[in-house]
């Protein structure tokens, strides 16, 4: 294929924002320099100011394939993260059946090989009795352990305290928790149920899947890594109280050493707040669940003073006739690949915190925290993932656009001031603003792990 010279751009990396021309051979960063020189049979892109960023590494998606793949699937979901500028993706176990072998594990990849639009890297998968396969897992193909310390699809409840135990010690990579304490949640549905019978309105579900039962089991999983020294990663932080139990500071100090313990939180617990059930009903319901107007302040904060360390989406989609259903009935889960980062880029234009600290969160700190090799940043001789940013070019959100399978969103009607206008994956264009380009190349993720 022809390099590809970008020229005009404001790149935004590791902290900075600089002026420079970007010049893409094959399928790496080949320069990267104030004033790179066309060359003969070149493609030219002039950017006219517009932001270029490394592309989006979005650490937690549900694409649903093997086994729902009338909600989602590996083509139709990673066509939705390119036009959204996301260009590697990590995929979560909870499929059917879930990825809870290595046998299950390399079976996802061979699905995604030649028709994922996005590079993409799977979790293995916890439940009470796959200790031994845990104990196998090869460090370098995958992300993590996802354990589900909440309740799930499946298998993949794991309440077995001896069985957690022997997890935290044992497991070769990072551990990637959801934490909401099943007990209490069952519980409270079970007031619920009878205070309103069969007809629980959507608000209650921040008061069913509670604050109380997300910070009981955000506190045993820190406790679990704190006792083993396990390298833990918490998912989807939604309350202010459990925000207070991260460190705040970089991923990586200058002494090169990383957080043992981080946080995560996710696009629509920055945007959405108890009051919008009014409006959305279960077109917002989500495990964990949107809280508390206070609680969207506090994570957002968390984000600018780093004790979130990494912002992702947790895309999880179902069809519009499955969310129509009463509050009890209706799956939880939001399409929001596609929207993740003009969503993300409106907290910047609304002075939340900088276009630096945002590529950190949704760029840098995915790939080093996984230890995905060479992504995530703009260097030279480094994969040529990016996306070309017009920051007042508008998206108006909807679903009549969206490329995600179950075909909604839930910012239908809401503006937001930026525009993609360009991503490219693995050195070729992959959308040009429009439309997607191409055929599908993204590549399998590699973990820099011995």
């Amino acid at each position: 294929m022809p390099d590809t010279l970008i020229v005009n751009a404001e790149l935004v990396n590791e902290g900075r924002r600089f002026h420079a021309d970007l010049r893409i051979r094959g399928e790496r960063i080949d320069a990267i320099a104030p004033s790179l020189s066309a060359r003969e049979g070149e493609t030219v892109i002039d950017a006219g100011g517009r932001w270029l960023l490394p592309g989006v590494i979005d650490a937690q998606v549900h694409f649903r394939e093997p086994g729902m793949e009338y909600k989602g699937g590996l083509d139709t979901e990673p066509a939705a993260a390119v036009a959204g500028g996301v260009t590697s993706f990590l995929d979560m176990p909870n499929t059917r059946p879930p990825t809870l072998d290595n046998a299950a594990l390399e079976a996802k990849y061979a699905l995604a090989a030649g028709r994922s639009r996005a590079n993409y890297g799977f979790y293995f998968g916890a439940s009470n009795d796959n200790l031994e396969a845990i104990r196998r897992i090869d460090p370098q193909t995958t992300p993590g352990l996802k354990i589900f310390m909440g309740a799930s699809t499946g298998n993949m409840l794991v309440d077995d305290p001896a069985v957690l135990e022997a997890m935290f010690r044992d497991c070769p990579t990072p551990i990637i928790t959801h934490c909401e304490d099943t007990p209490m949640i069952e519980s409270a549905m079970a007031a619920a149920r009878a205070k309103f019978g069969d007809d629980i309105p959507v608000d209650q579900h921040p008061l069913i899947r509670s604050r109380e039962a997300c910070m009981a089991s955000t506190l045993l999983a820190r406790a679990l890594a704190q006792r083993s020294g396990a390298s833990l990663h918490v998912l989807h932080i939604t309350t202010a109280e459990e925000i207070a139990l991260f460190d705040a500071g970089p991923l990586i100090d200058a002494h090169g050493r990383r957080k043992q313990i981080t946080a995560e939180t996710c696009v629509h617990f920055l945007h959405f707040a108890r009051g919008d059930y009014a409006r959305l009903g279960n077109l917002i319901k989500c495990n964990p669940a949107v809280k508390e107007a206070s609680d969207r302040a506090a994570l957002l904060r968390a984000i600018a003073e780093d004790r979130v360390d990494v912002l992702a989406t947790d895309h999880a989609p179902h069809t519009l006739e499955e969310k129509r259903q009463p509050y009890a009935s209706a799956p939880s889960g939001l399409p929001l690949v596609q929207d993740f980062l003009v969503c993300a880029l409106q907290k910047v234009a609304d002075g939340h915190f900088p276009l630096e600290k945002l590529v950190q969160k949704i760029c840098h700190a995915p790939a080093q925290r996984f230890d995905i090799g060479e992504r995530g940043f703009l260097r030279e001789g480094w994969f040529a993932d990016l996306v070309l940013v017009d920051p007042a070019g508008g998206t108006d959100a909807s679903g009549a656009h969206a490329l995600a399978k179950c075909g909604w969103t839930p910012f239908e009607g809401e503006h937001f001031d930026a525009r993609v206008t360009a991503t490219f994956v693995n050195g070729q264009l992959a959308f040009d603003g429009t439309h997607l380009i191409g055929a599908p190349h993204g590549q399998r993720l590699r973990f820099a792990r011995r």
